[in-house]
């Protein structure tokens, strides 16, 4: 099982004056210790996930200050880019980090990022669907043409290190994502706020059986595929991460069930008990069943049952909203996790 770094910062509006040292010291804590990735979003315009408007620039800062961890987008929203402007840009990132970075794109979910993009928004899982080919062949040096520009074709420079592109889809568990996903021979990186690990691990079989059925030139036939389930993580041998995690997974699920509701404002004001009831339940099942939160004996235990279910990778969000050494201090019994992990 592999672990990574995940961020999503719970809230940007906070002031600080070093907002980005859990990302820089985490980043260099998992490179000196056997972590595989660190994983920065794009978000834009919220409080909520604010701090990350553009992985590449996240992941830019990380390249400079690490020498073997993989840099990677979790999530690009794909839609908001031209594929071409996309490309080169993680491109530049591959040159600077020696061949370390990967991508999962996303449609995007939230119309205020579409001012970026306005006429993009209807089309948005075609949009993403359709980016992974033409991002491989992109990546591959093949000219593209390009119909706003009468047909000329171009290639993306600088040429980039890593080939294949490492590409994954992000999904909040829709079971076509996952089907599509082995299709089109990519990883799939999901989390649990909408789906069950009993759910997760059905979903995992049939994109199993759907990377069975495909062919690809640019991994090998007998590839398995790659999961990567983000689990909120705080894991302390103090017998206290229960009681730290607990205020601050309180804030972060109420941030972000009023994020991802479709009118926030009715939520918080016709609903604001069965908002607290919601976060309540969330909290109690991540704190006791599908988050990485506990001791070292303890946090191994669900390592390997999320193992069990095929996971390939669990990405450990550590910015959830619990205080920035507290936080730091958690990584030293989450790499014991890692060493006594399967397959570590």
């Amino acid at each position: 099982m592999n672990l990574s770094l995940f961020y999503f910062a719970a809230n940007a509006s906070r002031p600080t004056s070093d907002p980005y040292r859990l990302l820089l010291e985490g980043a260099r804590f998992a490179d000196r210790n056997g972590f595989s990735a660190v994983w920065t979003p794009e978000r834009h315009f919220a409080q909520f996930g604010g701090l990350y408007p553009n992985p590449s620039v996240t992941g830019a800062a990380v390249a400079a200050i690490t020498s073997r961890i993989q840099i990677r987008a979790g999530s690009v929203v794909v839609p908001l880019h031209h594929p071409l402007r996309l490309a080169e840009e993680w491109s530049v990132l591959d040159n600077l980090s020696g061949g370390r970075i990967g991508l999962s794109l996303a449609p995007g979910w939230n119309p205020t990022d579409f001012v970026l993009q306005p006429d993009a928004f209807e089309r948005r899982r075609e949009l993403t669907e359709d980016s992974v080919e033409w991002l491989r062949t992109i990546w591959r040096g093949e000219p593209v043409a390009c119909p706003s520009a009468s047909g000329l074709e171009l290639m993306v420079y600088p040429r980039p290190v890593s080939n294949p592109l490492p590409l994954w889809l992000t999904t909040s568990g829709a079971p076509a994502i996952f089907t599509l996903a082995g299709r089109a021979r990519t990883g799939v990186l999901t989390h649990l706020m909408n789906q069950s690990l009993d759910e997760l691990a059905e979903k995992i079989s049939l994109y199993r059986e759907a990377l069975r059925d495909s062919g690809s030139r640019d991994s090998g036939s007998q590839w398995r595929g790659h999961v990567t389930l983000m689990l909120h993580t705080y894991v302390s041998n103090s017998g206290d991460a229960a009681d730290v995690a607990r205020p601050a997974l309180t804030r972060y699920l109420t941030a972000a069930l009023q994020a991802f509701s479709a009118d926030a404002e009715i939520l918080h004001e016709r609903a604001d008990r069965k908002l607290r009831l919601a976060v309540s339940a969330a909290r109690e099942r991540y704190l006791s069943l599908d988050g990485l939160i506990g001791n070292v004996d303890e946090a191994v235990r669900l390592v390997r049952k999320f193992e069990q279910a095929g996971v390939d990778e669990i990405a450990c969000l550590v910015d959830f909203g619990i205080d920035t050494a507290t936080a730091l201090r958690g990584l030293g019994p989450l790499a014991q996790v890692l060493k006594q992990s399967p397959g570590s």
